[in-house]
């Protein structure tokens, strides 16, 4: 139902999901049963499925007493290393937009897609954590939002975010992207991620691709941030291996928004009867990525690129 959405705050939410249902019972069929219902919830988001196999490895060693107890810590733990995980993607995002900054000698300008701040995590955010750290070490950067049909997570979440916060931002339709990067107004592209493959594929809203695109053929630098918990060490091809969540298709068809009294109505914006598809994320493939902006740094998006930041995971990777 999209109460909790954001890759990394999905996976710390199924772990306190895993935490609640061992305080009401917690033999191995309770923690199985708990498991396979919080697995189903969400197809696309590999934090969903690391988070779980965490808690399941933590837990099934123990005797059901303790497991209520060990849950809940271990679900802490995940949340607070998310914040961390977090605050370093700001930290390595900000030397990017501070180098484009000294090259410039001007503003920023910032296009990101979907909402990959604070709102999708447990704090700071992926995409949004380097516009943030930026931004309050006084470097000035300003903020292209894409909309984001059909939920429109940027228009709702992004600006919202970036307003509380005091960074300059401009809400623009999906379609105007590739037109701003022609006028040579966007310095940087800027997204999250809610799995990344092995060799560098970024699954992202649906758009991001279209973005890439567009990102490659004006010259404009793509980088997608994203923590470890979001990289899927199994795929090494995101185009098929990677599931798309298909939503509802009224989505499409309808849209929520305030009215003039300031309540949240839903109107239909399609002719009656229109059959609509909603996939609700694309992949893009690592060729036309430039980097990834990581909890340890950034790297090429490619299995070698990878590899140099996360050693330890070279025997797992497909």
């Amino acid at each position: 139902r999209m109460v909790v959405r954001g890759a990394p705050l999905i996976g710390v939410t199924a772990a306190y999901g895993v935490a609640l249902a061992m305080r009401r019972a917690a033999c191995d069929a309770d923690l199985d049963a708990a498991i396979a219902l919080l697995a189903a919830t969400r197809p696309t988001a590999v934090n969903l499925r690391w988070a779980l196999a965490r808690m399941d490895a933590t837990l099934r060693p123990l005797p059901p007493p303790e497991r209520a107890a060990r849950a809940y810590a271990e679900a802490a733990a995940i949340a607070e290393e998310d914040v961390a995980c977090c605050a370093a993607i700001g930290r390595h995002g900000r030397a990017l937009i501070e180098q484009l900054a000294a090259g410039r000698g001007r503003v920023v300008n910032v296009l990101t897609h979907c909402n990959a701040g604070w709102l999708a995590c447990v704090d700071w955010g992926t995409a949004l954590a380097p516009v943030y750290a930026a931004h309050d070490a006084g470097i000035p950067v300003h903020v292209w939002v894409d909309e984001t049909r059909p939920r429109n997570q940027g228009a709702a979440l992004t600006a919202f975010e970036l307003g509380a916060h005091g960074v300059p931002c401009t809400l623009v339709a999906d379609n105007a992207g590739g037109h701003l990067m022609q006028r040579r107004q966007v310095d940087l592209c800027l997204v999250g991620s809610d799995r990344t493959t092995a060799a560098g594929d970024v699954a992202n809203k649906i758009g991001t691709y279209l973005k890439a695109l567009a990102a490659r053929d004006n010259g404009v630098p793509f980088y997608a941030a994203l923590p470890s918990s979001s990289i899927d060490w199994t795929l090494t091809e995101g185009g098929h291996g990677i599931p798309i969540e298909e939503r509802a298709s009224r989505e499409v068809t309808h849209v929520a928004g305030r009215d003039a009294d300031g309540l949240l109505v839903e109107v239909e914006v399609a002719a009656p009867g229109t059959r609509a598809a909603n996939p609700a994320f694309d992949v893009t493939p690592a060729r036309l990525v430039t980097g990834l902006i990581t909890e340890r740094g950034l790297a090429p998006a490619s299995r070698e690129g990878l590899r140099s930041l996360f050693p330890e995971r070279a025997g797992q990777a497909a």
